[in-house]
């Protein structure tokens, strides 16, 4: 039989992880599946590939197909005596067999020769879309309806797109940039191979009021210069509904207020805080009262913000 170089042709390394080869063979299937790629002779580099997963993918089957040694690609040979017995006790007629369908009887299969060539399980590719929710979302969980256009292989082995509607479930706690996996909700494997999953990347929508940093949430609270130098309660909302925040005197510009256990839930029954940020405003067009009232403030007071300046 012809020795084919799996390895060379998956593109890794002798030494490469199940991890590596499996990232190996996603890239190259994609790029010469006869739906996708440009030239012809992809449909036989596309089945070439696929067989050497499937052999490289088993653990069995891949210590099975190293003892064989190394050999010229392309170049005609038989396996070692004793190579049968060693892999589990099974023996071969090497007549009208190729690689493939050695390891095709390798793995237990009862099928014939011919049954069994092009018959490669191949498992559906993984799949990863943004999912945007909003903070209220993220706070008390929500179920969202998905409508996906997924590319699946038909029984033939050929790419097409096929609209996938579900529901799921985000659990309250997920934070931004946060992926989510959801198994066998991907594309579709091809003769028997497993369903690929499906990855939420989860982004938070911009929120009118609040800014989210990991599981704190931080709000810019408006303070009337009175209310900042002379100490005050004002409402401050949060995702649960205001609460009342005493506002200690001689709060400046940019000082942190912290709400503890009012920011966003955490998974594991702990919960992030609210930072309320410090902005001190001025009426924007103060009446005449206001302005004497001001004028009079600045001409008794020895208060220089910028003395540190000397």
């Amino acid at each position: 039989m012809e020795y084919k170089d799996y390895y060379r042709i998956l593109g890794v390394d002798k030494n490469a992880s199940q991890d590596e080869i499996k990232k190996a063979y996603k890239k190259l299937a994609h790029k010469h599946h006869p739906d996708v790629a440009k030239h012809t002779s992809d449909e036989e580099k596309f089945k070439e590939i696929a067989e050497a997963y499937a052999t490289l993918k088993d653990p069995e089957k891949r210590a099975a197909y190293d003892a064989l040694g190394s050999q010229q690609a392309g170049r005609e040979f038989q396996p070692p005596p004793g190579w049968e017995t060693s892999f589990g006790g099974q023996e071969f007629s090497y007549e009208d067999l190729d690689l493939s369908d050695l390891f095709a009887h390798f793995g237990g299969g009862r099928r014939s020769a011919r049954q069994q060539r092009g018959g490669f399980q191949m498992p559906g590719q993984d799949y990863e879309v943004t999912a945007e929710i909003s903070l209220e979302d993220a706070y008390k969980g929500a179920t969202l309806d998905l409508n996906l256009s997924l590319p699946e292989y038909d029984q033939n082995g050929r790419l097409q797109h096929v609209p996938n509607t579900f529901k799921v479930r985000i659990p309250k706690g997920v934070a931004d940039n946060q992926r989510l996996r959801l198994r066998g909700k991907g594309g579709k494997g091809f003769h028997g191979g497993p369903d690929g999953d499906l990855w939420l990347n989860i982004k938070f929508r911009p929120h009118p009021l609040f800014r989210a940093d990991g599981h704190d949430l931080y709000l810019d609270l408006p303070l009337a210069p009175w209310e900042a130098a002379l100490g005050a309660t004002v409402e401050v909302p949060t995702l649960d509904g205001s609460v009342n925040l005493k506002i200690p005197a001689g709060t400046n510009t940019g000082q942190k207020l912290r709400l503890a256990r009012k920011g966003l839930p955490k998974q594991k029954e702990e919960t992030g805080d609210l930072f309320a940020i410090a902005q001190i405003v001025v009426p924007h067009r103060p009446s005449e009262r206001e302005k004497k009232l001001f004028k009079e403030l600045a001409e008794s007071s020895n208060f220089n913000p910028r003395s540190h300046f000397r």
